[in-house]
C-alpha cells in the first residue's frame, strides 16, 4: 500500500510580497542577460529578485549556471560542467561600473570538478573589480572548496571585503539538505580563514523551517561563534520546485525577532533574521552596520 504524501502547506500570509513595478527590474535584467552574466536571484529562484533587481542591485554568479552537487534544497541546474569563462571577471566589473554598485557580492555554483574548485576565478573576479574607480566593497559568498587550505588562501589573500559561507542548516539534517557536503569542513573553512586574515569579518548562513529544532539552531550558532565568525544570516526555507524538500514549517517573524536578539546576546557583532533575508539580501546595509560596530568596540 503506498502512502500519500502530505498535502504541501499554504504561504502564510507574512511570505506574500507585492511585486515592485517599473521599467528598472526590466533594463537590470536585460543588461544581465545581454552581458551573459548569471545571478543567484535567477538562478537559485530567490524571493527578492523583483526588489533587488527594481533597486539596481543583484549577487553575481561565477563559473556557470551548473553546480557540481545536487543538494536537496537547491533549484540551480547540476552537471555537466564548462571551464571558467576567462572573460568573466571583466564582464562583471562592467555591469558593476554600468550600475554603479558601490557594494558587490559575487558567489558561484560548486566546482569540485576544478582542480582549484574555483579560487583563482574568484580572485581573478576581485582583481577586476579592484580595478574599478572609486573603489568597491566586495563579499564574497563562496562554497566549500572541499576543504582545501591552499585553494581558501588564495581567495583570503585576493582581498575580499567580506568571506561568507553557508552552513545552510544543522548537523541532523545534511544528509538530506546537503549530502555531498560536511558540517565540519564548513566550519573548519569559516575558522581557518579567521586564521589566515584575522581582520577579515566573516559571515553565515542558515535556513529555518527544514525539521530543525531550536536547540540545534542554538548549537549551530555556538559552533560559528567558536570559529569567529561575526555576522549570521536565519531565512524560512522555501521549496523552489517539487523536486526539492518540502517545507517543514514556516517561521513566524516573531520567532526570527528572537532568534535576532538571541544571536546578539551570544556575541555576533550582527545579526539578520526574517522570512525573506538570505544570505545576501541588504548585505550593504549589514556591512555599514558591522563596520560602526566594530568601531564602537575600539
Amino acid at each position: 500500500m503506498t502512502m500519500k504524501q502530505p498535502r504541501p502547506q499554504p504561504k502564510p500570509v507574512w511570505l506574500r510580497k507585492r511585486l515592485p513595478n517599473g521599467k528598472t527590474f526590466e533594463s537590470v535584467r536585460s543588461l544581465l542577460q545581454g552581458s551573459r552574466l548569471h545571478t543567484v536571484c535567477a538562478e537559485a529562484a530567490c524571493p527578492n529578485i523583483w526588489e533587488c533587481y527594481s533597486r539596481q542591485t543583484a549577487t553575481f554568479m561565477i563559473l556557470g549556471d551548473r553546480c557540481s552537487r545536487d543538494c536537496g534544497f537547491c533549484v540551480v541546474s547540476h552537471g555537466p560542467l564548462l571551464p571558467p569563462d576567462p572573460d568573466e571577471p571583466a564582464r562583471i566589473a562592467a555591469v558593476v561600473n554600468r550600475l554603479q554598485l558601490t557594494y558587490v557580492v559575487i558567489t558561484s555554483v560548486t566546482r569540485d570538478d576544478l582542480p582549484d574548485y574555483g579560487a583563482r576565478h574568484f580572485a581573478a573576479t576581485v582583481a577586476a573589480l579592484r580595478g574599478l574607480s572609486p573603489p568597491r566593497t566586495i563579499e564574497l559568498l563562496i562554497p566549500d572548496l572541499m576543504g582545501d587550505p591552499d585553494a581558501l588562501r588564495v581567495i583570503v589573500n585576493a582581498g575580499p571585503d567580506v568571506l561568507n559561507h553557508n552552513v545552510e542548516t544543522v548537523p541532523r539534517l545534511y544528509g538530506s539538505v546537503r549530502p555531498q557536503a560536511s558540517y565540519a569542513r564548513s566550519i573548519n573553512l569559516l575558522r581557518q580563514a579567521q586564521e589566515l586574515r584575522p581582520d577579515l569579518p566573516t559571515k553565515s548562513g542558515l535556513m529555518l523551517g527544514l525539521g530543525e529544532t531550536p536547540e540545534e539552531v542554538e548549537e549551530t550558532l555556538r559552533d560559528l561563534l567558536s570559529a569567529k565568525c561575526r555576522v549570521l544570516t536565519l531565512g524560512q526555507y522555501l521549496q523552489p520546485t517539487k523536486r526539492q524538500l518540502p517545507v517543514d514549517r514556516y517561521v513566524p517573524p516573531e520567532e526570527f525577532a528572537k532568534w535576532q536578539e538571541r544571536a546578539l546576546e551570544m556575541g555576533f557583532d550582527q545579526a539578520a533574521c526574517g522570512p525573506f533575508v538570505r544570505s545576501s539580501y541588504q548585505a550593504k546595509n549589514l556591512f555599514e552596520h558591522l563596520t560602526a560596530t566594530l568601531g564602537r568596540k575600539k
